[in-house]
């Protein structure tokens, strides 16, 4: 298992952004992985996960948007998330080797993949996995978010926490099923937007990344790619 940074051209106004290739012998598909709008690529999380993942066989391509990349807290407008989106599926593409080539990340990043797929920028990615999908705003529930979805065409997978005060299972659950892709929603008990769970669950948030990890790799592997 090695771990190599990359640059990635998004545009010749926007510059490069970086990105870190996580690839485990024996790699059975990669995953281009973008971060949510309050981290970057080296968080916490998307370094456990992109781990677990590893130890999955299925690899990852973790990349900056360009606001993280400059080392600012305010996410770039939606254009330049989603030209970023696009150039890094086209990285891992070129990275991919024979692999089959899947997209999504945490949060943000999951949601604009989903919006560049609605858009038909990504014919080459096979599925796309949301780690905890943002249907809303905190505290203000709405399926608003979850128009674009539908003309998404690629295999979904939604990973949630059942705390998650961004996706209100009640207005998650009837998207996913009138979705015209295939999707799988697995749900995580006690996990927050973040995946932390709480002590009194009797479980770690490194055993939630772990359970993140399996059911990707069990999904992955009933896409039959």
């Amino acid at each position: 298992m090695g771990l190599r940074e990359l640059r990635i051209p998004v545009s010749e106004r926007l510059g490069d952004v970086t990105a870190l290739l996580l690839r485990p012998r024996g790699a059975r598909a990669l995953l281009a992985f973008a971060h949510g709008a309050g981290a970057d690529m080296h968080h916490a999380f998307m370094q456990a996960a992109a781990e677990a993942l590893s130890d999955q066989g299925i690899a990852t391509l973790r990349y900056q948007f360009p606001y993280s990349e400059a080392g600012r807290r305010a996410p770039d407008h939606r254009k330049t998330l989603l030209a970023t989106v696009r150039a890094a599926v086209a990285a891992a593409g070129k990275q991919a080797r024979g692999l089959p080539l899947l997209a999504g990340g945490k949060s943000m990043g999951g949601r604009m993949t989903s919006l560049a797929a609605a858009e038909g920028d990504l014919d080459a990615v096979r599925g796309i996995v949301f780690f905890g999908f943002p249907l809303h705003a905190g505290g203000k529930p709405s399926n608003e978010r979850g128009d674009p979805l539908r003309r998404v065409a690629q295999p979904l997978l939604f990973l949630q926490g059942s705390r998650d005060r961004l996706a209100d299972l009640a207005l998650l659950e009837p998207l996913v099923r009138g979705l015209p892709a295939p999707t799988r929603l697995h749900v995580v008990q006690d996990a927050d937007h973040s995946f932390h769970v709480p002590k009194r669950s009797g479980r770690t948030d490194a055993e939630v990344i772990d359970e993140l990890a399996r059911v990707t790799a069990t999904w992955v592997e009933g896409l039959k790619l």
